[in-house]
């Protein structure tokens, strides 16, 4: 599908963008169609429906495919092998049996996993990424995917590049590349073509589609969109699937050991089967039925319906997160890094006051401040000013008009390196002068006349936790086209902002205090104000780090200084991420929340990536988790909900695993002495399928204030001790419902099938409740109303199950009463016995389990930037 849209168009979609940039930018705009004042809205609309979005993937929860992730399930393979083996024998019922179980089991998991990705889309379609373009000279905001070539797009600080563009008008913009060309520096763009072909990374004229606006602004003509850009080329070649969490490799790791414990004990049961003289194909239909009892059919079921139950609660609290299983992953985290406005503070910035030094009045002072924002005095345009300049533009008064009087020549745009702004102004008459706006670090350096009482001055505004940005100015000499040098100025004064402490935030930060989540903060205002920030917050601070210090260190030196420091101040965004590199190299799973194109680096480098919704695209797109409201108790709200899905998880697995595996050990070894099948293999699967259908309501369940207190990790030597430790005491019972059947009953071979049947669903159903917690069940910690039911519905079906008219179907016969009350002995007992256990477990056996190391790969920013232009239903041309 070629994105080109006129006959005149560069051709071919390989090279659109390189031909571009070496034409002309009215004659690349004459070759698209297009003027500088953008294209017409129904020649948009024309060009969209003919030529489909500006997408690099399609996202829709697709029933068939997901049917086919249940088919292609190794577990339910062994379903399916069980029954052909059935139908080979000759045991029609036993085939009919296994084939309903199959259906069954594949519907369950159907069912909870469909209705999890609808979840992911409904989430997806909340996240909406806009451009500015002009349509028929008017500025509108447009949905991303909505671009066609030919469309004319406005740049602005902070912006991620919606499509290649050819570039038709520059001011000091820059662009980070490095997504695109893996360049690190950002590259300075002109509007003036390249005089021949260049490589991706030198075509100057252009802007990449997935780039990000570093400084300035600019607009420019879309030449290619979609797979056509260089960054669709480069996502679709790499795969559109997100790499995984690190709950997704821990699940994996647990399958696989399930499979592995699976496969031992099938064939060791079939060894000694076949050298017991036993039927092969009775003994091999006997040892798959093992097989697919021990491992816990519904994991997946279970996993997703938590997740998407999970993302329902989240998004009622208002935090939305991009992928299902970024919900654990937020769980996990127990170092938060984040900035100090709107989350500690109100984020409200409001002009406070002028000081002026000298002969300066506050008038002046304030005039001087105005002309050195990024809004042209003549004309101001609000929208997208930095929260300092609106502010400063809002409670100018008189001062607008006295700066209206000035004619703006050249200006320097804010950038995070200088952390200052410059313009070089004139007024009618009267001689050019330099206006430099920004912090005191960095502009007292530049003055070189100053009151001698500037140094008091601004600390007694620090000291009151204002926030300060000192103004300096200068005559500029030669020609107004010449560059202006910004050395030399006379200090004028300082303008004073304030930004409340929140109310609740004090409150938030206890919260996660009790989640075992340490909360540092990152910023670049001053040390001292961050300082009053926290103590005003009652945050015990145990140092603070400036970013002129982080230079100094070494990366090791850095871990260890970042793990003491509370505060990092005046802090750049290539100091912020690698701030989080050393935080993580502690073992942490560390998160950051941040909002502005600073952020972004940080953001991809944290194990959980934090923004909200009114953020700049470019950190949207670098983090997992998105708050609607920009608040610690919210990011609380998150993380709790994150541990109680996985504690849940937990719960299903630890249960699952124990009970399965005491169960199929227990039919392993009475196959060996006993001269019949313990239990048919439709009934192990029957079995298996009442149990863990049960367990489906899992994700409703409470989880016990200990169980999030900390993050939890999955490791596999603790769920093998609980299996080992658990899984023999499961055995014993039923070794005595054994014993019982044959000595006391004198049972027939279908009365003991059915005996044990009820017994261990019974058992292996009930453990739920003393699993579930660590506490006493039902008097210290009770479980959720649908999951006591669904238990207590399971145990009564399986009781019920031989006096049925399925009986003799299913192989089953009716037991005695005395039965039933000798079972409820046994049940007491088991559970009596489970809580001792339970006891030693976590006294002895539970040991914690230290995270493993993350990555954040190339792969893994290509996919996070490529979610920006994703459509809910692909495009079919």
């Amino acid at each position: 599908m070629t994105r080109a849209v006129v006959g005149t168009a560069p051709a071919g979609r390989d090279s659109a963008v390189r031909a571009a940039a070496l034409t002309d930018r009215l004659a690349v705009l004459a070759a698209y169609g297009s003027t500088i004042h953008g294209l017409g809205d129904g020649e948009a609309a024309l060009r969209l429906a003919r030529y489909g979005p500006n997408a690099v993937r399609g996202r829709r929860a697709h029933p068939w495919r997901v049917l086919g992730r249940q088919v292609r399930s190794p577990l339910l393979l062994l379903l399916f092998a069980t029954a052909l083996v059935s139908a080979f024998v000759g045991d029609a019922v036993e085939a009919a049996i296994i084939a309903l179980i199959l259906i069954v089991s594949v519907g369950l998991g159907f069912v909870n996993e469909f209705r999890a990705e609808r979840a992911a889309d409904a989430l997806h379609d909340r996240l909406r990424h806009s451009a500015v373009v002009l349509r028929g000279g008017r500025r509108l905001s447009v949905d991303v995917t909505e671009l066609v070539p030919g469309d004319v797009v406005l740049l602005t600080v902070g912006s991620v590049v919606p499509a290649d563009l050819r570039l038709l008008e520059v001011s000091g913009l820059s662009c980070d590349e490095s997504i695109v060309t893996g360049e690190a520096r950002a590259v300075a763009k002109t509007a003036d073509p390249v005089e021949r072909s260049v490589g991706i990374g030198e075509l100057r004229c252009c802007a990449l589609m997935g780039t990000v606006v570093h400084t300035g602004e600019g607009s420019g003509v879309v030449v290619a969109t979609g797979a056509a850009s260089e960054f669709g080329r480069i996502a679709v070649g790499l795969g559109l699937q997100e790499p995984p969490t690190e709950f997704q490799r821990g699940l994996a790791r647990f399958s696989t050991f399930l499979l592995l414990v699976a496969l031992i004990l099938t064939t060791a049961i079939l060894v000694v089967a076949v050298a017991l003289g036993r039927p092969l194909l009775e003994s091999l239909l006997f040892s798959l039925a093992i097989a697919v009892g021990i491992t816990p059919q519904l994991l997946p079921a279970v996993v997703s319906t938590s997740l998407a139950a999970g993302s329902r609660v989240l998004a009622q609290r208002r935090v939305l997160v991009k992928r299902l299983v970024c919900i654990e992953d937020l769980g996990d985290l127990d170092l938060l890094v984040t900035d100090k406005t709107g989350t500690l503070t109100t984020g409200r910035i409001e002009f406070d006051r002028a000081v002026p030094l000298g002969e300066t009045t506050e008038e002046d002072l304030v005039v001087l401040g105005l002309l050195s924002t990024e809004a042209d005095p003549e004309a101001p345009d609000l929208v997208g000013l930095d929260a300092l300049d609106s502010a400063l533009w809002a409670s100018a008064g008189t001062a607008a008009s006295s700066a209206a009087a000035f004619h703006r020549l050249a200006v320097r745009p804010f950038d995070h390196e200088t952390r200052r702004v410059a313009a070089l102004v004139t007024e009618t008459s009267a001689a050019p002068i330099v206006v430099v706006k920004g912090a005191p670090e960095s502009v007292l350096p530049l003055c070189s006349a100053a009151d001698p009482g500037a140094g008091d001055i601004l600390a007694h505004l620090y000291a009151v936790g204002a926030r300060v940005v000192a103004v300096g100015s200068r005559e500029a000499p030669g020609s107004p086209d010449a560059p202006f040098p910004e050395d030399g100025l006379t200090l004028r004064g300082f303008l004073a902002f304030v930004d409340g402490v929140k109310a609740d935030a004090r409150s938030s930060l206890d919260r996660l205090a009790g989640l075992g989540v340490e909360v540092k903060v990152a910023t670049g205002d001053s040390a001292v104000v961050a300082e009053r920030v926290c103590s005003m917050l009652g945050m015990t601070s145990r140092g603070t780090l400036t970013g002129d210090a982080m230079d100094g260190l070494g990366d090791d030196e850095l871990a260890t200084a970042a793990r003491q420091a509370t505060i990092f101040a005046r802090v750049s965004p290539e100091q912020k991420a690698r701030l989080i590199r050393a935080l993580r190299q502690k073992g942490r799973a560390v998160g950051f929340l941040g909002d502005g194109v600073n952020d972004a680096l940080a953001l991809h480098r944290a194990d959980v990536g934090i923004s909200v919704d009114t953020a700049v695209d470019v950190a949207k797109d670098a983090a997992d988790v998105l708050l609607l409201d920009k608040d610690l108790g919210v990011l609380a709200d998150g993380v709790t909900e994150g541990r109680r899905i996985f504690a849940n998880t937990i719960k299903y697995v630890l249960m699952g695993t124990s009970s399965n595996f005491g169960n199929m050990f227990s039919a392993s070894a009475a196959s060996v002495v006993i001269p019949f099948l313990p239990m048919l293999p439709g009934q192990i699967l029957l079995n298996n399928l009442l149990y863990d259908s049960s367990q489906l309501a899992i994700p409703t369940d409470r989880a016990d204030p200990e169980q999030l207190r900390a993050p939890a990790h999955w490791d596999i030597g603790t769920i093998r001790r609980f299996m080992l430790l658990f899984g023999p005491i499961s055995s014993l019972f039923d070794f005595a419902t054994f014993w019982l059947m044959l000595a006391v009953f004198r049972a027939a071979p279908s009365e003991f099938r059915s005996g044990w049947f009820i017994e261990s669903i019974a058992t292996q159903t009930l453990i739920v409740f003393a699993i579930r917690t660590r506490r006493v069940p039902f008097i210290r910690s009770r479980p959720s109303l649908p999951l006591a039911v669904a238990v207590v519905a399971v145990v009564a079906i399986g009781c019920w199950l031989p006096y049925s008219p399925l009986a003799d179907l299913l192989g089953f016969a009716p037991l005695p009463p005395l039965f039933f009350l000798a079972l409820v002995g046994l049940v007491l007992l088991y559970l009596v016995l489970v809580e001792l256990g339970k006891t030693f477990y976590y006294a002895r056996l539970a040991e914690p389990v230290e995270p493993t190391a993350r990555r954040r790969t190339y792969r893994h920013r290509v996919a996070r930037r490529a979610a920006r232009f994703t459509v809910r239903t692909p495009h079919r041309p």
